[in-house]
């Protein structure tokens, strides 16, 4: 393996042990080529592989707890995770789905159960590199989350629907709760 090629993968790993996220690399580096090898289908697009992000709840969010968590403007700012822990856990999941578009500008790394509705912040379960572009890129999930938000804050919904429509399946989820 080329000099260069090795401290790029020590560097990786080194960043990614220090960002937590080592365990479980989709990738291995061979002495001639480096090999992705994919372990999360693309066949579920606009939707994550529910085998790699099934979704995560934030414990602190209930029903009882909404009228202080999500239903609190700025709320989700004091949750989201810093991009230098989304970041690291971008590239190694652009790796495991096998996209051949590496860049990472391409990708937002989005909860599946939005922060809106009390995902989990930082557990990798409620987290994938959703692509911005497509028939339905990232930011057509934005309005879905936004609307369901509203809905549990105003009562029309309750948050325990709200979030298993959404993990479920974001693009007919207004539509199954009737928003």
């Amino acid at each position: 393996m080329m000099l260069r090629q090795r401290l790029t993968v020590v560097a990786t790993a080194t960043a990614l042990a220090a960002a937590g996220l080592a365990v479980g690399t989709a990738h291995a580096v061979t002495a001639n080529s480096r090999t992705v090898t994919a372990s999360c289908s693309q066949a579920y697009l606009p939707l994550p592989d529910p085998s790699c992000t099934p979704g995560a709840y934030n414990p602190d969010v209930t029903q009882d707890t909404i009228g202080q968590t999500i239903c609190v403007s700025g709320w989700t700012a004091t949750v989201r995770p810093p991009t230098s822990y989304t970041n690291p856990l971008k590239v190694r999941q652009i790796a495991q789905y096998g996209y051949a578009d590496t860049s990472t500008a391409d990708y937002e790394e989005d909860h599946l159960v939005p922060l809106e509705l009390g995902g989990a912040p930082r557990d990798p379960a409620n987290l994938w590199p959703e692509p911005r572009y497509g028939s339905q890129p990232a930011q057509s999930k934005d309005s879905v989350e936004t609307k369901l938000k509203n809905a549990v804050c105003g009562g029309r919904v309750g948050l325990d629907d709200a979030r298993a429509a959404i993990a479920e399946d974001w693009t007919t989820a207004l539509g199954v709760l009737g928003l």
